[in-house]
């Protein structure tokens, strides 16, 4: 069909104003604009690019949305099983309910694509369904994200005829983002459900390099509250979202209010080690909570390299809070508590204890060093 591949290269100025325009509640603007571009990568190396505009279109009565319409153009391609491809959407709105779910079948189906998602505005983000679909995408492995001035910035010159214009942002632009920002994290907040198992391997992996297909490691904090009898008291998953990982999983503890006269042991699995200013937080939480007693297991170390990161895990030492690296029983029992397994076995990717060891070596050195 003509009307599923046709698409345009870049918008006119006028256009892009007004169906990005980032506000909180925008009327008139019926018609929704993807953005995209595409790398593929072959043997580590990039081998394609790709770029250009999909917007909603109606073709014999029928109401194509842009993501149908882009997925359409995409599979045409006839993707190649020894590729990797990455996939970025700038969109107006972010995606309907029957979008998000097709879009997360669509990830679901190849696992050797990923997504990441910046929209300009949510829609019906009031609506429980569409908040659903939202989840679904960030389950399926989608990273949803709000535009910035940074994405804004960038789409002028990569998809408008700007005529070497610079970008000029309206009134309140920062002000909605961080509205909009703080109604996304509501939504992708907390919520408890489990990590697909792509993702998991994709985080929590421990390699010194990112395996194929290429995909951007972020901060994700598993943890386990518990009595010392190791009866479970409340479990969940935090990622970096606006806020550090480690920030968010503090104020949740505190919101539980947990009993001062009685002590608790804290869990936590972690993809990337604290940076000094979330170490510095956790050192603040457990001085102030001595009841508790705080483990943290890290994949990986985050700027092992750079003097303030290692003072960070120091003091964390210092304060008594257990700093380690996962293993192979780590990882396992991170499988089994957080990750929608269907009941499989862990299976460890190739030289995980081998990758252990050396990240377990490396924490030794700095946590030994003098400071």
């Amino acid at each position: 069909m003509p009307w599923i591949s046709d698409h345009v290269a870049r918008l006119d100025p006028e256009t892009f104003y007004f169906q990005f325009h980032n506000l909180l509640y925008a009327y008139g603007r019926n018609c929704s604009y993807i953005c995209y571009r595409v790398k593929t990568w072959k043997h580590r190396s990039p081998v394609s690019f790709d770029w250009g505009v999909f917007h909603n279109q109606v073709y014999a009565g029928t109401h194509c949305h842009s993501e149908r319409r882009f997925l359409s153009w995409f599979c045409a391609k006839k993707l190649r099983p020894d590729e990797c491809y990455h996939i970025t959407w700038f969109m107006s709105w972010s995606p309907c309910m029957k979008c998000a779910e097709l879009v997360a079948g669509f990830l679901g189906m190849y696992q050797n694509v990923t997504l990441s998602i910046f929209t300009a505005r949510l829609y019906y983000f009031q609506k429980p369904q569409y908040r659903k679909g939202l989840l679904r995408l960030s389950d399926q492995g989608a990273c949803v994200d709000i535009m910035s001035y940074q994405e804004f910035k960038y789409c002028w010159k990569k998809f408008v005829y700007s005529q070497r214009r610079p970008f000029r942002p309206w009134k309140k632009l920062k002000r909605n983002y961080q509205l909009l920002a703080a109604e996304l994290e509501d939504i992708l907040g907390n919520t408890m459900n489990l990590l697909r198992e792509t993702l998991f391997k994709q985080q929590f992996g421990n390699q010194p390099r990112v395996p194929p297909p290429y995909y951007r490691r972020k901060t994700y904090l598993c943890y386990q509250l518990k009595e010392l009898d190791d009866l479970m008291l409340d479990k969940g998953c935090f990622r970096n979202k606006q806020r550090h990982a480690e920030i968010r999983f503090i104020d949740k503890i505190n919101s539980l209010n947990l009993n001062p006269s009685q002590s608790y042991k804290i869990i936590c699995y972690i993809t990337w080690s604290p940076c000094p200013n979330c170490a510095s937080e956790l050192v603040d939480f457990i001085t102030r909570n001595d009841h508790l007693n705080l483990q943290i297991f890290a994949s990986r170390l985050y700027f092992h390299w750079i003097k303030p990161f290692c003072r960070g895990l120091q003091q964390l030492q210092k304060a008594g809070i257990s700093v380690a690296v996962m293993t192979h029983t780590e990882f396992e029992d991170c499988w089994e508590q957080f990750v929608d397994n269907q009941l499989r076995p862990f299976q460890p990717w190739d030289k995980l204890e081998q990758y252990s060891a050396s990240i377990r070596r490396r924490l030794q050195r700095i946590l030994t060093a003098p400071t």
